[in-house]
């Protein structure tokens, strides 16, 4: 069905409603008074109600019109997304970029950078995966992804550095490793008595766990925060990015333990496009902003 009023003409009624006359309507508008006013009042004998009525010599805008002025409002600024995104995609930008971050990533710098993003472009989707381990790669080995944020790279691509994360031991202060009061050094052989909780691996093709992998107890899960709880609750020990416990920490939550040989483990990550030099023109600008903000 083919509109019965043009978007010229809802654009000269928002025109008058703004500037709060016909006259300096058709100022904005850089056309004559008596056009806009032409196509006022051929757009009124298409609808059910005036917009307009006379209030001595001002018109003033009717409730109706009040209501018509909003939907008005919405219908161009959509027109005008519509106009900005052939732009886009006739300049090569796309209108999705697709991310997969491993679950080591901060998840807090990768929106910050995404937020100064949507500013730019706010027409473009982002759509995010939260990939573990040989998900990760797999993403980016079956082009899933335009953009991988990951600890591990297979062989054949370029990266770039995008900082890195920092994995301690941790437990909650009611756990056994915790009531240490021999002071004795933890060691690996001393972990395998207890319960570990570890995070799935998001892969099809391989199924690998994040963390140390010996304790003879071992309970899965999918995501790092639900490890987290897990650690909490007092149900084992967890290998977790010192990043996304730094408040548990703080508050005594979870405690950091020591073993015989070092109590931290620092992990590179890497930003990787899929389509490597051929990646489209908002690929490259969503890489540009989450360079920025490591």
């Amino acid at each position: 069905m083919i509109p019965k009023i043009t978007l010229e003409q809802w654009a000269a009624f928002k025109a008058v409603v703004d500037a709060g006359s016909f006259a300096k309507a058709a100022e904005t508008l850089n056309k004559s008074q008596s056009t806009v006013s032409y196509s006022l009042a051929r757009m009124e004998e298409r609808l059910p109600q005036p917009v307009f009525e006379q209030a001595g010599r001002k018109a003033e805008v009717t409730e109706f019109g009040r209501a018509m002025y909003r939907h008005a409002c919405h219908l161009l600024d959509h027109a005008n997304q519509i106009d900005q995104a052939a732009q886009y995609l006739a300049s090569g930008w796309q209108s999705e970029v697709v991310i997969a971050a491993d679950a080591l990533a901060s998840m807090d710098n990768i929106f910050c950078a995404l937020h100064g993003f949507s500013h730019e472009s706010p027409n473009t989707r982002i759509r995010l995966l939260e990939t573990t381990l040989s998900g990760t790669e797999e993403a980016l080995l079956r082009r899933e992804a335009d953009i991988v944020i990951s600890a591990r790279v297979p062989p054949g691509f370029l990266t770039e550095n995008y900082g890195s994360v920092t994995k301690i031991l941790v437990v909650s202060p009611s756990h056994a490793l915790a009531q240490n009061s021999s002071g004795e050094v933890l060691t690996e052989d001393s972990l395998k008595t207890h319960r570990q909780i570890v995070v799935r691996d998001s892969g099809t093709a391989r199924n690998q766990d994040a963390g140390w992998l010996q304790s003879e107890q071992r309970w899965t899960v999918s995501h790092f925060a639900s490890s987290i709880a897990a650690i909490k609750a007092g149900l084992g020990f967890g290998f977790i990015p010192k990043e996304k416990i730094s408040r548990e920490l703080d508050k005594g939550e979870l405690i950091a333990l020591s073993l015989e040989y070092g109590q931290a483990q620092r992990l590179p990550l890497y930003l990787v496009l899929s389509a490597q030099s051929h990646a489209g023109l908002a690929t490259k600008e969503v890489a540009r902003y989450l360079l920025q903000g490591t």
